[in-house]
């Protein structure tokens, strides 16, 4: 199943280098050559499909700076994990457009964060029209992997994302197979609902390391297999035949020791191409902060100030992924899109 080159997925972007989800960080992920980039969606008060990491919004906007919106500030359980912030669907999109985004980790990308204040948010419709366009003006097929966020949350909201999705991505030309179309959700429930809606798109079900999918949980509750079980034998047989791929935390495929010493690749790409399921993986990112110990160049020892500065320094990035490489992975995500195009093929 192993192609020449992994797909090459600009994660939120190019958030390396410009606020993730702005459009300048699209539009710069594109310009430099990803196969594919990927939008977060969240829905807003009038059901509006918004490109956000989450839907709590106070990390990645100004809104706390924003004394009409002070009231809204509220906290919320969202997949049984407590957060308090401002939240997109509260907010009407007329209301989210007045927003300004910002960088979500300052400390480690200050490049980024340079670039604050700038750009309002993007909706899903935004993306589309613009990863399309640039299809066309590019003379290539760009993809686009869209992951759904907080499904069953939202349904308890009586909002049915997967129609909302739905409707958009055939609104937009994005329902006829045209263009390469992914969709990714650490919930399985939401990819089958898109299938019955005869959405065209290669479903992708997200894993992590440790804890329970939401969907599952809902439905089982302490019974409920985790993510851990899932990607097992028995567990992968079960996916084969169901859904198109699975996508991991990078880890599951490093396997590191106690020491933060690689022992990878692990055996779940090899098990998971056995059962023809597609292998991506997330997050290559260059910087110390983000690799394991293993490749931290230099190993900040010294004062806070400086272990700050090590941890967004760039380490040997190159040695980590191309373990993941070698395991012959079918897409990774990357925050730095030059860096992921250039060593990925």
């Amino acid at each position: 199943m192993a192609s020449a080159h992994p797909l090459v997925i600009g994660h939120r972007g190019a958030p390396g280098y410009r606020p993730e989800h702005t459009r300048s960080s699209y539009e710069l992920a594109l310009a430099l050559g990803v196969d594919a980039v990927e939008p977060d969606v969240v829905v807003t008060a009038d059901g509006v499909l918004v490109v956000r990491h989450e839907n709590e919004i106070g990390g990645t906007t100004d809104v706390g700076d924003r004394p009409e919106f002070a009231a809204r500030r509220t906290t919320k359980t969202v997949d049984g994990v407590s957060h308090t912030g401002w939240f997109a669907e509260d907010f009407t999109w007329a209301e989210l457009a007045t927003l300004r985004c910002r960088e979500r980790l300052p400390h480690l990308r200050p490049l980024s964060a340079a670039f604050d204040d700038t750009e309002p948010p993007l909706r899903l419709r935004d993306l589309l029209d613009l990863v399309a366009d640039a299809g066309r003006v590019q003379g290539r097929p760009i993809g686009v992997v869209l992951e759904i966020k907080h499904a069953t949350y939202f349904a308890g909201l009586g909002i049915a994302i997967d129609g909302l999705v739905a409707a958009e991505l055939r609104e937009a030309g994005w329902a006829d197979g045209a263009h390469p179309l992914f969709i990714e959700s650490f919930e399985q429930d939401v990819l089958m609902r898109l299938k019955a809606r005869g959405i065209p798109a290669t479903s992708i079900y997200l894993l992590e390391e440790t804890g329970v999918a939401p969907d599952l949980f809902a439905a089982l509750g302490p019974g409920a297999p985790t993510y851990a079980e899932q990607t097992r034998p028995a567990g992968l047989d079960r996916l084969a035949a169901e859904v198109d791929g699975i996508s991991v935390d990078k880890s599951m495929i490093l396997a590191p020791d106690t020491q933060g010493r690689p022992t990878g690749p692990s055996p779940l790409v090899t098990d998971a191409h056995a059962r023809g399921l597609l292998v991506f993986t997330w997050t290559c990112r260059p910087e110390n902060a983000f690799l394991l110990p293993a490749f931290r160049i230099p190993t900040p020892d010294a004062a806070d100030a400086a272990e700050a500065d090590a941890a967004a320094q760039f380490g040997d990035y190159a040695a980590e992924w191309r373990i993941l490489a070698d395991a012959n992975v079918d897409g990774v995500f990357v925050d730095h899109a030059d860096l992921g195009v250039s060593f990925f093929r």
